[in-house]
């Protein structure tokens, strides 16, 4: 046997005895997902944060477990959304799922095809709580006609900027276009030292091929009229497209952007230190912010040719196990959906309610009132498009990412890139 073939039985038997113990791991979670004493326990993973989210998220699940005797919610942090993935198919592979997952709605897809989703409308015609989820949510709900997800709420991004670096800079108007964006760029970037080293960027640049990477960066390629589909099928390599990616690389040519770690764009460490002044982030990370005296402001997505902005925040999915663990699922979902739990969510997030009693209620208005950068992504919302969901999401998400990392990193021209990843796609949609 040639040494590459020794290489590929090496690796697979490695893949295999890894995938041997992680289903094993994930038995052992699932074992205590029985009902004892009248009590179903239910198993939820998810990848909430930052802290102070999951903190607030853990303290709610502990509120319905409370005031539920015979269901007990059981929630675990199970990693960042992308480190996910291959734990959650693996699961899902081996019939040995969570009975509840929080996760992107573009997963719905993958999950279809596995035929592991509990369907939902049946449950959600009977429910009143279906009157008051907001009509724009259905949208990230639905595939093929059928409901698989609630959202547990939503939000979308902007930019959040540091007013008194704008203020030392001299800035008194906000960026409105992309021009404005680089210009604006070049002003806050400062060696203050003169060493040739910047000690701060005008912006903070996501980077990776992660879902987070392509949600930040999508609101520019919908703004210079890019998509991502054709006839329901991957169209990468369009103007808007090549536009956007060509804004990005051409911050980091000029010197003005700090990129982030691979896969780390939502982290505000450098934001919060004055290194980079402004960041593509969203309102979860008011909760954050409000503990520090950092000073900040946000901006809508300056507009290439349209305004744009992208609806996010994950969903909540109930996987088929049995009757009454599915049926103990569902009541948490109603909880999730209602307006107690909206409201306290988005008061102590920043995350848009989306329960329309929760939106009106006298206790968020006033938040509102208090917190004036919440009306830019409340405001975003009314041209917000979703991400799509179609089957293989997922492995589109992940080319684009291919390409504005290549992009970002000078490895190739925007339209190269993104012609590398098409070329990917086709033969992945062929199959």
């Amino acid at each position: 046997m040639n040494p590459l073939s020794l290489m590929r039985l090496y690796l697979g038997r490695i893949f295999i005895v890894c995938f041997i113990v992680l289903c094993l791991l994930i038995t052992g979670c699932q074992s205590n997902n029985i009902s004892d004493n009248n009590v179903t326990k239910v198993t939820l993973w998810h990848g909430i944060n930052p802290l102070e989210n999951r903190i607030v998220f853990n303290e709610l699940v502990d509120r319905f477990n409370q005031t539920h005797d015979d269901i007990q919610v059981e929630a675990l942090y199970i990693g960042q959304p992308d480190a996910q993935l291959p734990k959650i198919l693996a699961a899902t592979v081996s019939e040995q799922p969570p009975d509840i997952l929080w996760f992107v709605p573009q997963i719905t897809g993958e999950l279809t095809k596995l035929g592991a989703l509990l369907p939902l409308e049946n449950w959600l015609d009977r429910s009143p709580i279906k009157a008051e989820i907001d009509p724009a949510m259905f949208d990230s709900m639905e595939l093929d006609g059928h409901v698989f997800s609630i959202p547990l709420a939503t939000n979308n991004a902007a930019i959040f900027y540091r007013p008194s670096l704008f203020a030392e800079a001299g800035i008194k108007k906000l960026p409105e276009t992309w021009q404005e964006l680089k210009q604006v760029s070049q002003q806050l970037t400062v060696d203050t030292n003169g060493d040739g080293i910047n000690d701060r960027y005008g912006i903070f640049l996501s980077l990776g091929k992660g879902e987070w990477t392509v949600f930040v960066w999508l609101p520019f390629i919908y703004s210079a009229g890019g998509n991502l589909l054709a006839e329901n099928q991957p169209n990468l390599v369009n103007p808007g497209a090549v536009e956007a990616l060509q804004l990005g690389a051409d911050l980091v040519r000029d010197g003005v952007a700090m990129l982030s770690p691979p896969e780390r764009g939502y982290e505000l460490d450098n934001f919060l230190a004055g290194k980079a002044a402004m960041q593509v982030t969203g309102p979860w990370t008011l909760g954050q912010l409000q503990q520090t005296d950092t000073d900040y402001g946000v901006f809508p997505i300056p507009v290439s040719k349209e305004k744009a902005a992208v609806v996010g925040g994950e969903n909540l999915f109930v996987f088929k196990t049995n009757e009454q663990r599915e049926q103990a699922s569902l009541k948490f979902l109603e909880y999730v959906l209602s307006e107690e739990f909206q409201t306290t969510w988005a008061l102590k997030t920043g995350y848009l309610p989306i329960n329309l009693k929760s939106q009106q209620s006298s206790a968020y208005q006033e938040f509102v009132q208090k917190n004036p950068v919440i009306d830019v992504f409340l405001e975003q919302m009314k041209w917000a498009r979703s991400r799509p969901i179609i089957p293989k999401y997922t492995r589109l998400s992940e080319n684009l990412g291919r390409a504005i990392e290549a992009s970002l990193l000078g490895d190739k021209k925007p339209a190269e890139a993104l012609a590398e990843s098409q070329k990917r796609l086709d033969l992945i949609f062929a199959q």
